[in-house]
């Protein structure tokens, strides 16, 4: 019996055949991974925008609150504003027994959750109308060395007008082009306290006050400090000054170093200032807090009439800028949001938005 051997050909077939499936089971599973991330991409387009949106609901749920308690003759920590019980008013408002804790977005069904804090800005300075003396008063206060002050301060005021005239110690462009890398000097009010670290003289352990990291280093020789290493700082000047704010100081909100900044406050003022608004209790933002109505109430602290009369001048009991963070919440996924809100009537403004 006579046997044909097979054609080679047949057994090229079967490889070509092979190498045909291979590459079509390796095109598909290409074409859907591909399909997967577009997928992927798409629900997380989609995610974006509830969770903008979201966001900006837990701001105007902040700005209603802000609305509501414009009626209200003072602005205190213990305002629902401010995460207290709620004061005066607000007792018989709709605010009452609002929790800005994880508060539902969405009607009827949730689309996610906010939880809101809002804090007055009448708290701080605010940089862009400071005067020359009240900007080195701040730095005489923060602990900056006397030789730098001026500096500092002639650069800040440069820095904020509109014209390219620099004052003796200040900075215009001329000097910012000299660096590295160069830019310009804004001559124009600042929106952003960060700012301050673009301009001359202002150092970021003066901005930040690194001091008081706990995981800063702090390289000392016997009682002083090294030629190339600053003082320590008592605060830091993001923590005291705002390009916000009406101008004036609310004493029911601020802290004892934003007070201690007020011309002709003492120390024993500002304790004082701190003790009677806290009410009874000692601690402030509870129901029993008795905040100011108005300025002239510092008397009542025991103040001297002296001191509380020129004190007066720079203070305010009455907030209109807010700073608003709403942390929006959708699932698993949480984003922050920040914004600014004016107050100048029953109807706030946002002025500024953003998010992190």
């Amino acid at each position: 019996m006579k046997i044909t051997p097979r054609k080679k050909t047949s057994g090229m077939a079967v490889i070509v055949a092979l190498v045909a499936v291979t590459v079509l089971t390796i095109l598909a599973a290409a074409f859907a991974y591909s399909m997967k991330v577009e997928t992927h991409l798409a629900a997380n387009s989609n995610n974006d925008e509830e969770m903008l949106w979201v966001g900006r609901a837990g701001v105007q749920m902040a700005a209603y609150v802000i609305a509501l308690d414009s009626n209200q003759p003072y602005d205190a920590l213990n305002q629902i504003w401010a995460g207290g019980p709620g004061a005066g008013s607000e007792t018989n408002s709709a605010l009452m027994g609002l929790d800005l804790n994880n508060y539902p977005v969405g009607y009827p069904d949730t689309v996610g959750t906010v939880s809101i804090k809002i804090k007055d800005l009448e708290r701080y300075v605010n940089i862009n109308i400071a005067s020359p003396q009240l900007i080195q008063q701040v730095l005489t206060a923060q602990g900056v060395d006397p030789d730098r002050i001026s500096v500092v301060s002639d650069s800040v005021l440069d820095w904020i007008d509109t014209d390219d005239a620099t004052r003796p110690a200040g900075a215009e462009s001329d000097y910012y082009q000299g660096l590295t890398p160069p830019y310009y000097a804004k001559n124009a009010p600042i929106d952003d306290i960060n700012e301050l670290l673009y301009i001359k003289g202002v150092t970021p352990k003066m901005y930040w006050n690194t001091n008081n990291d706990p995981g800063a280093r702090h390289n000392k020789l016997g009682l002083g400090h090294t030629l190339s290493e600053e003082a320590d700082y008592q605060f830091a000047l993001k923590d005291v000054l705002t390009p916000f704010g009406i101008g004036k100081i609310n004493i029911n909100t601020a802290d004892e170093t934003s007070l201690m900044l007020i011309p002709g406050m003492t120390t024993d003022a500002a304790e004082s200032i701190i003790k009677y608004r806290a009410g009874p209790d000692g601690q402030e933002g509870t129901d029993d807090d008795t905040p100011f109505q108005n300025p002239g109430m510092l008397n009542a602290a025991g103040i001297d009439p002296r001191a509380a009369q020129q004190i007066s001048q720079y203070v305010t009991t009455k907030s209109s800028t807010f700073e608003v963070e709403v942390t929006a919440h959708i699932g698993e996924v949480t984003r922050e949001f920040h914004a600014v809100i004016w107050r100048n009537g029953p109807q706030p403004q946002v002025v500024e938005f953003y998010w992190k």
